[in-house]
This record gives C-alpha cells, structure tokens and sequence, in this order.
C-alpha cells in the first residue's frame, strides 16, 4: 500500500488478492476518497458502488478468483474530482462486446450491467488493454 498526500490532492495506491473481500476494500477506499474530494453522501454511494463493480469484475471476470493474479487499485482525490484505477491480470475484454443491458433480452439476467452504472454514475470511464489485463478508469468532476 501506498499513501500520499501532497496538499491538495491525496493518493492511494493498492495490490490485492482476487478475492471476494478485495471488493469490499476497493468499495470503502472510493467512498472515502469520494468524501474526501467533498461530495455528499449520495454521489460518493454511487462512486464507490462503481468501484465495486469495477472491482467484481477484476476479481471475478478478469483474473477468476487466480491467487497467482492480483488486482491494482489506485485512488485520487483533489478539490475538484475523484479518479480510481482498477486493473486486473486477467485475458483482457473488449467493453463494445457488452451486451446492452436495456435490450429486452438482457433484462432479466442477473449480470451484465456494471459498466453499464458505471457510465451513467461518473464523469468518465475508460478501458485500457494491458500485457495482460485489462484496467478500467472512472472519474467524477464535482460541479460548483
């Protein structure tokens, strides 16, 4: 684990297992960083329930449950924003192959709408392919 703090912007970087818990971990870490940057309650719930699913994913769809993988979580917080990183070891995907989750077919199934929320909840969200892995960047900009 590694935390700095510079002032005005506070940072935190983490290695995890793929296990279920690392979720958990990655869902307190946002909320707190999301607090930290100055939102409420509600938008820093929303944040850290992305970073939850950003977290499933890595764990679960990215390295499958591998103990020899590991999942990476970084945290931003600045006056203005908060951007979390979380990246996988897993094969890698591609997020246009996603199924939409509003088609009727899709509405019943039990999984499939975490990026999905993801993209509604923040500001920005990302993929980038690693060698191997794959991880995924969300941002929220607080508006004045």
């Amino acid at each position: 684990m590694t935390d700095k703090t510079d002032g005005t912007t506070s940072r935190l970087s983490l290695t995890l297992d793929s296990v279920l818990p690392t979720v958990d971990t990655i869902e307190q870490n946002a909320f707190d960083f999301a607090k930290r940057a100055g939102f409420d309650e509600d938008t820093a719930s929303n944040i850290s329930m992305v970073a939850r699913e950003a977290g499933v994913n890595a764990v679960v769809h990215g390295n499958k449950y591998d103990p020899a993988k590991h999942v990476t979580a970084n945290f931003e917080a600045s006056a203005d924003s908060v951007l979390i990183r979380v990246a996988d070891q897993g094969p890698g995907f591609d997020p246009s192959s996603l199924p939409d989750p509003l088609a009727p077919e899709n509405l019943l199934r039990s999984s499939g709408r975490g990026v999905f929320l993801m993209r509604t909840f923040m500001d920005e969200v990302n993929f980038r392919q690693l060698s191997p892995g794959t991880e995924i960047t969300l941002m929220k900009r607080r508006t004045a």
